[in-house]
């Protein structure tokens, strides 16, 4: 294993020489930052992705999770790592301070987790999706869906995923069946089957939260 993930030097070209990611404190939301910080949260992202990603890539290939009397049996080093993220904010690293958050920049949060996803993208998919299923909660969400799972997924209590693909369809979510129906509650009820669900099922966290993609009566053809 190579001690290099992303090549530091080249990362900072790109982050404050081509994107100039530094003018960016100039605005209301990141005014609280500076090089200094962006450069201390990528600087733990290359730690973290060393010491607790990489060391176990390859024995997580060998060794997939796997169901054991119900339960899913997985590697103790991925849940280490995945909570090494969590515990160092990463998970809310793109949120508001009210959140939790550190409100970076998207440009520097893409940096970090690219040393993430070089070190070990089979663990990074777990906090990966968590944050992109809060995401949908916290744009899309009523406050009591958001009270309710935003604050323990942005900690990394819960983890969430994304149920897309179908049996028939694969990756053509344009086709999918699954169908949502309103009801006088306020709620939907959902009727059809999803597969591949990356993170689906695990033993990192307690809970997990599925975003399931669903078509309601009427809905225009396509995605």
């Amino acid at each position: 294993m190579t001690d290099t993930l992303i090549d530091r030097r080249d990362l900072a070209f790109q982050l404050y020489e081509v994107l100039d990611t530094e003018t960016l404190t100039e605005r209301e939301r990141f005014s609280e930052h500076s090089r200094d910080t962006f450069d201390a949260v990528v600087e733990t992202a290359d730690r973290i992705a060393r010491d607790k990603f990489a060391t176990h890539n390859s024995a997580a290939d060998k060794d997939e999770p796997k169901f054991v009397d119900g339960t899913v049996k997985m590697l103790p080093a991925v849940k280490e790592a995945f909570d090494a993220y969590a515990e160092a904010g990463f998970i809310a690293g793109r949120y508001d301070y009210d959140l939790g958050g550190m409100q970076l920049p998207e440009s520097v949060m893409a940096a970090s987790n690219g040393f993430f996803t070089a070190a070990n993208p089979g663990t990074a998919g777990y906090p990966f999706l968590t944050t992109a299923a809060a995401n949908l909660i916290r744009v899309f969400g009523n406050e009591r869906q958001q009270q309710t799972f935003l604050p323990h997924m942005l900690s990394g209590r819960f983890t969430g995923t994304m149920a897309l693909t179908e049996p028939h369809a694969g990756s053509s979510l344009a086709d999918i069946r699954t169908s949502a129906t309103p009801t006088d509650d306020g709620h939907y009820l959902i009727k059809g089957a999803k597969i591949y669900i990356s993170g689906g099922e695990q033993s990192l966290t307690e809970n997990i939260v599925h975003m399931v993609l669903a078509k309601i009566k009427g809905a225009p053809p396509g995605v």
